[in-house]
């Protein structure tokens, strides 16, 4: 007769949800008003410990986190966040220190930022706009936070190219709006976690 066999360890249980969203949303009130101007906008170093060091750091946890779990689809959406907001934490304080060979000339100056930023956002936006398209199997919470996320990057992308105050403040706007939807998410998660009942997200665009 053949010896029994040890019953499967269970995987982990966990909901890296609870760290990526918190953290996530510290960069996200953030960057909303920097964008209003309530951090002055001639002042953008000051969003660096919150994009990079909260923000960017925080989410990657949930990312490693999910990926520990085998959550594949939770961990590459938290990596993707996690990338971009390191990334624009390290963009932010290249250009506040000069590291990346701008010139001395105003004028040259101001058109060479313009481009940095703008290339920056296109491909994020490009990545963001793939990621809402290939998500769309999730519940529409979801769906209508990475909406939210493509638009507030066209808006700021739209305010750099044409050098609008007014675009970048709608920017704010969407920004405020994408945070809304993940403080909703975050206080169901956390809610949930402690036994409550599960909140509506809404159908899935795609079945």
């Amino acid at each position: 007769m053949a010896a029994p066999t040890a019953a499967a360890a269970a995987p982990p249980a966990g909901n890296p949800a609870l760290i990526a969203l918190p953290t996530f949303l510290v960069g996200g009130i953030s960057l909303g008003l920097w964008l209003f101007g309530f951090l002055p906008r001639d002042l953008p170093g000051g969003l660096v410990a919150a994009v990079f060091f909260v923000n960017g750091i925080g989410v990657w946890a949930g990312a490693l986190w999910a990926a520990r779990l085998g959550q594949s689809t939770v961990a590459g959406i938290f990596a993707i966040f996690g990338a971009f907001w390191m990334s624009f934490g390290f963009l932010v304080f290249g250009l506040v220190n000069s590291l990346f060979g701008v010139s001395a000339d105003a004028t040259t100056a101001a058109t060479q930022v313009q481009s940095v930023q703008a290339t920056f956002l296109i491909a994020w936006l490009v990545v963001f706009l793939t990621l809402t398209l290939a998500t769309m199997r999730l519940p529409l919470a979801f769906t209508l936070l990475f909406v939210l996320v493509d638009l507030a990057v066209a808006l700021v992308l739209g305010g750099v190219l044409a050098g609008s105050t007014t675009l970048l403040t709608w920017g704010g706007v969407a920004v405020f709006g994408f945070c809304l939807v993940g403080i909703y998410l975050f206080y169901d998660g956390m809610d949930g976690e402690l036994g409550g009942s599960p909140r509506p997200m809404g159908r899935p665009i795609r079945q």
